[in-house]
């Protein structure tokens, strides 16, 4: 299948059928109330993306398989970027206020977690409390410079802001990316491994 569906998009179409014998209550609700499901990063077999579907309650989150040739509809992070929301909650005040920034920046950019959720599907994700995840496509290089900039950026926002960067190779945290360490976490769908540099994994600093 060309174009496969990337970790944090959304998508549509899987039913209660295909969840495993054994998944919770909740989770049959959710997918026949027509909620999507999310991409996560792990490996699966051919024919097969790895997801999870979401409850209500913060611990609710069951990692499965959708079958690729159920998918009906695909939403990803970045098409949600300019989705309003009338909830007028911190999450979607911080979006509002860093949206024109990041797009200065000239990156592409996408909302994920709750607030993607919501903005995508309609039901109900976020609260008072929600933090504000978001996503950059980085194929190229951002420099530590780069990335404290934005972490200055975030900080003063009315909620925690997280970004995850997406390298070639997998994600990376703006946070931990912009700290200085020496070594930071890169996920992907094998593995999560300590490296120096995210765009060059292989190198390993002497």
């Amino acid at each position: 299948m060309v174009n496969l569906p990337l970790a944090h998009d959304l998508l549509w179409g899987m039913t209660p059928a295909q969840l495993p014998a054994d998944a919770p209550a909740w989770a049959i609700v959710a997918l026949a109330a027509g909620q999507p499901v999310v991409v996560r990063r792990a490996l699966s077999e051919e024919g097969l993306v790895a997801v999870g579907v979401r409850g209500v309650l913060r611990e609710q989150r069951l990692a499965t398989f959708m079958p690729l040739d159920s998918i009906a509809c695909r939403v990803s992070p970045e098409a949600l970027c300019h989705v309003e929301c009338e909830r007028d909650l911190p999450v979607m005040q911080a979006l509002k206020q860093l949206r024109p920034m990041l797009d200065d920046c000239c990156w592409v950019w996408g909302v994920s977690g709750s607030v993607g959720f919501e903005l995508a599907s309609g039901f109900a994700a976020m609260h008072a409390g929600s933090d504000l995840d978001l996503i950059l496509r980085a194929p190229q290089m951002i420099t530590r410079n780069q990335a404290c900039k934005l972490v200055g950026l975030f900080d003063q926002a009315v909620c925690r802001v997280d970004m995850q960067l997406q390298t070639p190779f997998g994600a990376v945290a703006l946070r931990e990316w912009a700290s200085g360490s020496a070594r930071v976490l890169l996920k992907n769908a094998n593995q999560a491994a300590l490296v120096t540099n995210p765009w060059h994994p292989q190198e390993q600093a002497a």
